[in-house]
């Protein structure tokens, strides 16, 4: 397993982490939490280092499972979450507050209406909200120290400077060791990078979302940022193994997505058949060569991939030692490029 730094924290980690969103449970239909645990085992196992969670993964459930499963091996990770998304804000906090959206435990984003048992998750970066969040975090992931920790979103009123300045008191304080940030703009790396200094920048970045290729991935790429991508599969749809007809079960979140629809399931299954051969040559699945190829983009220095499976845990991490050609990139690059669905 190769590893990369953190941008200038000093920690390097490597460059598959394992993303413990799924664990939680929250829009993915559920999770069973022993095979969670195992999952997270297989992947340290397999050389991976870099474990991503955040609260609103099941609301303190994902934190919860990766607490159980690093408890005697805290030594070996990298331990990554997140702040500023709240369910549970005063009233006068939400007056600095953003809603994001409505959810119930199972569906977030609900789409088109509310039920009875939905509540409000709001962006909330005020530094009374962090430091109620960082100990919260603390004793759910059962540590002392928090790795890197990485402000969610930016849709606040609360001034960047505010919430660097507490980040920086924590960093101080020991509780954490890197920061960073997630779904920033350019011009909010800026404001963060004014205030003190920013190690990581997580954002959506795969095959089918690339518009990070004109932002913050040439950014940090010259900043000597980290870049974190998150879905790089694309929630499943480029590991080749998603069935056009695919039913999802209720309380996931893709059964009311366009991209999970058969007509664009079919057109990603083309994209990915120039690359076959590429994972046949290597001995690779094709999950694994499209997160070979993520990684390989100029910036994108670490990719995270859910698992729920020791299986899939394995197989994600076996991504994080290839190495493929020029060649055989810009095969991938010109199949990705001819991409024309959603």
């Amino acid at each position: 397993m190769k590893t990369r730094p953190l941008g200038k924290s000093g920690i390097d980690a490597s460059v598959i982490a394992f993303g413990a969103w799924a664990i939680g449970g929250w829009t993915w239909g559920g999770a069973d939490e022993q095979e969670s645990i195992r999952a997270i085992h297989a992947f340290l196992d397999a050389g991976g280092t870099l474990i991503d969670t955040a609260p609103v993964y099941g609301f303190g459930r994902s934190e919860e499972v990766v607490g159980k499963a690093i408890a005697d091996r805290r030594d070996r990770v990298v331990l990554a979450t997140k702040c500023v998304m709240r369910w549970d804000l005063t009233d006068e906090q939400k007056q600095r507050a953003e809603k994001k959206f409505s959810t119930t435990d199972e569906m977030f984003d609900l789409p088109g209406q509310e039920s009875n048992d939905s509540f409000d998750v709001y962006i909330y970066g005020g530094a009374d909200g962090i430091r109620e969040e960082v100990e919260r975090s603390l004793k759910r992931l059962q540590t002392d120290v928090i790795d890197l920790y990485q402000t969610h979103w930016q849709n606040d009123s609360v001034p960047v400077a505010e919430k660097m300045g507490v980040l920086q008191e924590l960093k101080q304080e020991g509780k954490i060791r890197a920061i960073g940030v997630s779904n920033a703009s350019p011009a909010e790396l800026d404001a963060y990078q004014a205030a003190g200094q920013l190690d990581v920048d997580q954002e959506k970045y795969s095959m089918l979302d690339r518009e990070q290729e004109q932002s913050n991935l040439p950014k940090c790429h010259a900043e000597d940022t980290a870049f974190l991508a998150y879905s790089p599969l694309a929630q499943g749809l480029l590991t080749g193994k998603i069935d056009p007809d695919r039913e999802y079960p209720e309380g996931d979140q893709r059964r009311f997505k366009d991209r999970f629809k058969p007509d664009n399931v079919r057109k990603v299954q083309a994209m990915l058949s120039p690359m076959q051969p590429i994972a046949e040559r290597h001995g690779l699945s094709l999950a694994q060569v499209t997160m070979a190829w993520t990684l390989a983009q100029p910036g994108c220095s670490h990719v995270l991939c859910g698992a729920r499976t020791p299986q899939q845990a394995t197989d994600n991490a076996g991504a994080g030692s290839v190495e493929l050609t020029e060649e055989e990139l810009a095969t991938i690059t010109a199949a990705v490029s001819g991409y024309d669905g959603v």
